[in-house]
């Protein structure tokens, strides 16, 4: 039934979509970038984000889009493949640097549906999913070996990736599942802004070069896509503005408020080069792009500096990365695509980011099995000015420390007592004070989560607490067979 109901709006969006080319489609995502720090999104913000406005300008601009998670591994797990990371063993934090693999080979992805539907797929950046690292006969990691899992064996043609965020070693490039050096150093660890831990490193490899070096691999893409008769998916996970906060010199000082601010700025500029490199190629006009953020800003931004400034990187929600609050995992994000979704226009719709998954396949006309992309509704109908076609109803949010929340409407329910994050009152702090073992809020009346309203509110409790049993036990959040979550999950 899920897969008929958008079968039929596809059909009946053709003659507003236009019978033509199949697009290309650019995710870009950035990393550790607070809704607060995109200017389109924060009027009172300090940073100015250019490149990134005129997306916004020429697209749709989503203002309550949401991480999967508030961290970036189990969100990335999200994306691609349309279910929350929660249902896996990852049930807290991220993967680390020899983890293997989160994504089952045996479960298909957004890469997947692309390449039935006849597209070129590429990831270039950021992985953090884990990998098939191979070992000697010395049970140590042999760089030199192929890796067995990664990018490659889950629906990408080609990839080009760090295995994780640019603070957790190994720092070696690794191209369609090879390391690209069989030369490797170590280096010790990196405090301050520029931070980042020991470990090996190729030898050579600039932790302040990596942006660029990624950036100018999709322009290179790009360039060769110019004459290529199959479309293309492009997954750009960016590795900025995460820790190394390393501003390259152009950018240094830029924002005149800190090395974080001046990093976001040399981001957005990324940005403009993926942007300039489709015009250049004549590819702009048939290309849709995905901005957004894999969840709120990080500490190391130094909130206490920007703060003073009069810059909040979370634009007036509560919390930041790893929180259950708002600022923990709602993020920026923003669809252009030319002559099909109007410009500068802004939807208030709830989505979260597994709902790509269901989009592309609604987009291309591909059947989701029922044990495909369990947490994913298509926007689709957004993007056709059609949202009372939106199926989505409830999310569910999940934080570092594995606390949950679910929302329907604008109630929030949190089952935690603090921030479930990094942010005061963490759990610990708010056990020793005694804070209530759950949260309501009204977010329409109280979108900084300031007013718990739990105690006079039991039924909505109940009513939400019911709903999140009801999908943690089906194995899904959408319409469609029962399936079974990898673990058992406790909330």
């Amino acid at each position: 039934m899920r897969f008929i109901l958008l079968a039929l709006f596809f059909v009946s969006s053709i003659s507003s979509f236009g019978q033509q080319q199949k697009p290309n489609v650019i995710y870009i995502l950035a990393d550790d970038l607070g809704i607060g720090d995109v200017s389109v999104f924060n009027k009172e913000g300090k940073i100015h984000t250019p490149n990134i406005d005129a997306l916004a300008a020429s697209g749709m601009r989503f203002t309550d889009a949401h991480s999967g998670s508030a961290v970036c591994t189990p969100t990335r797990y999200g994306i691609l493949t349309g279910r929350y990371a929660w249902r896996t063993h990852l049930q807290n934090g991220v993967l680390w640097s020899y983890d293997t693999a989160l994504i089952n080979p045996n479960r298909k992805t957004v890469a997947s549906v692309f390449k039935n539907s006849g597209y070129q797929t590429a990831c270039i950046g950021k992985w953090h999913l884990g990998l098939g690292w191979q070992k000697n006969t010395n049970n140590q990691i042999d760089f030199s070996l192929p890796l067995t899992a990664g990018p490659n064996t889950v629906g990408f043609d080609y990839s080009y990736i760090i295995s994780a965020s640019l603070d957790i070693p190994p720092y070696v490039y690794i191209q369609n599942q090879r390391v690209t050096t069989n030369f490797i150093d170590s280096i010790k660890e990196n405090k301050g802004a520029g931070f980042w831990r020991e470990g090996p490193i190729a030898k050579g490899l600039q932790h302040q070069n990596v942006l660029t070096d990624i950036t100018q691999k999709a322009v290179d893409y790009i360039q060769e896509q110019k004459n290529n008769k199959a479309p293309f998916f492009l997954y750009l996970p960016l590795t900025a503005p995460h820790t190394p906060i390393l501003p390259t010199a152009d950018f240094e000082g830029k924002s005149n408020l800190n090395p974080y601010a001046d990093f976001v700025l040399m981001t957005d500029a990324m940005v403009g080069k993926i942007m300039d490199a489709l015009q250049n190629a004549g590819l702009d006009k048939n290309t849709m792009i995905v901005f957004t953020s894999d969840n709120g800003a990080s500490p190391s931004s130094d909130f206490k500096t920007l703060r003073a400034a009069g810059h909040d990187v979370s634009a007036g929600f509560r919390g930041a990365k790893a929180d259950i609050f708002e600022g923990g995992h709602r993020i920026p994000f923003i669809v252009k695509w030319p002559q099909h979704v109007p410009q500068n226009t802004v939807s208030d719709k709830t989505i979260s980011l597994t709902d790509f998954y269901a989009t592309v396949a609604s987009l291309l006309h591909e059947k989701i099995s029922s044990n495909e992309a369990e947490d994913s509704y298509s926007f689709m109908p957004l993007l056709a000015n059609k949202p009372n076609l939106f199926a989505r109803t409830n999310i569910i949010h999940h934080s570092i420390d594995g606390k949950f929340a679910v929302r329907a409407g604008a109630y929030k329910l949190i089952f935690a007592r603090g921030s479930g994050g990094w942010s005061a009152p963490t759990e610990a702090a708010a056990l020793q004070q005694q804070l209530p073992s759950i949260q309501l809020y009204d977010l329409s009346k109280d979108p900084g989560e300031i007013h718990n309203i739990a105690s006079q509110n039991p039924q909505m409790v109940a009513q939400l607490t019911a709903l999140l049993k009801k999908q943690v036990a089906e194995g899904r959040s959408t319409p469609g067979k029962r399936q079974k979550n990898d673990v058992l999950v406790n909330f």
